[in-house]
């Protein structure tokens, strides 16, 4: 094994750096992945590609990018409980401390401590051929699931079957979807994997409803404007839909989410950032909404979650519309940050 690799950095200005850095070598409780596939989420464009919005403990700390890789174990430190040289993972993103109340739960995103670092931001992550991992944040991948399906599951279609899960999306439900970028598209997927009866999809951008339909992943795509609701409403006989998920992040997404629910309808925000403006007695109290936040997933439920892809036999992969080598990663973030296509995926040969 070669002991010098390419890696690449965020440096906040919209552009790409590559270092050539030390292959790591695992501890106690540590393994060493040979990384296949590593995918880029809208966060890492969000708040460290473009500039460095993260303050503190949750700052960006110049390490390699990728938070959303998967691999095959090369090497294993002292201690195993249970994984091997040969295994194939994908990770839980956030390494947390391990005691705390959250970690105990399987929710390392909102551990506290100190000692909690995610993956690509605060710690080594996925763009280069190799990535150090704790054993403990490591989620066993099912032969029939490639490598590319893996990456997407922990940030990705893991925040979406968390939310999904909160406001129970079933056979009985018509489920709206606000926002079809990789996020907004997975709930689609999932949704439908989970039962839906109708699914309808709406976003802003032409390009994301185009891929929407092109995939069939809902019954009903609305390239979003002023008379979005109206059609909503119309579709559902005036009545709503039962579950609605926003993706989109931005006021007006939610909104929409908000107001074409159903008198007891569920709402989960999935989307990071922005605001909402709404008039909580008509848009919510009145019609006995409920309104869901939702932050990424455990790691037991994303166990959960990629036998249950491999049961449903859908496939993450089918989001990723675009690949490229890690000597090309400037130009897989730069599209990604263009927002016109699906998923984006660093591929290792």
């Amino acid at each position: 094994m070669t002991e010098k690799m390419l890696a690449a950095y965020l440096p906040g200005d919209s552009t790409v750096l590559f270092k050539e850095v030390d292959v790591p070598q695992p501890g106690h409780g540590e393994v060493l992945i040979q990384t296949k596939a590593s995918t880029i989420c809208g966060s890492d464009i969000r708040a460290i590609y473009r500039e460095h919005l993260g303050k503190g403990p949750e700052g960006y700390q110049n390490k390699i990018a990728g938070h959303e890789p998967s691999g095959q174990i090369v090497r294993c430190g002292p201690g195993m409980r249970r994984f091997k040289e040969g295994d194939r993972v994908v990770l839980y993103h956030i390494s947390g401390c391990g005691v705390c109340m959250d970690c105990r739960q399987g929710y390392m995103i909102s551990c506290t401590s100190p000692l909690r670092a995610a993956y690509g931001w605060q710690r080594d992550g996925g763009m280069a051929p190799f990535i150090l991992a704790d054993e403990k944040d490591c989620v066993p991948l099912p032969e029939s699931l490639s490598y590319l399906d893996g990456a997407q599951v922990a940030c990705g279609f893991g925040t979406v079957y968390e939310g999904l899960l909160k406001i129970g999306v079933s056979g009985i439900d018509t489920v709206l979807v606000t926002g079809l970028g990789p996020v907004g598209l997975a709930a689609l997927m999932l949704a439908k994997a989970m039962g839906a009866r109708t699914l309808i999809g709406a976003d802003t951008n032409e390009a994301r409803c185009a891929l929407a339909k092109e995939k069939e992943l809902a019954d009903h795509i609305f390239v979003s404007d002023g008379g979005t609701l109206s059609a909503v409403m119309e579709l559902t006989k005036g009545g709503g839909v039962e579950k609605s998920v926003d993706c989109s992040g931005h006021t007006l997404g939610r909104q929409l989410a908000i107001r074409a629910a159903a008198k007891w309808g569920k709402i989960v925000f999935l989307g990071e950032g922005g605001t909402v403006e709404y008039n909580p007695s008509p848009d919510m109290l009145h019609s006995q909404k409920t309104i869901y936040g939702s932050w990424v997933t455990s790691i037991w439920r994303m166990e959960e979650l990629v036998n249950k892809l491999a049961h449903w036999e859908i496939h993450p992969e089918d989001l990723v519309t675009h690949r490229f080598p890690l000597e090309k990663a400037d130009q897989a973030y730069r599209l990604m940050a263009e927002g016109n296509c699906g998923k984006v995926a660093v591929v290792f040969e």
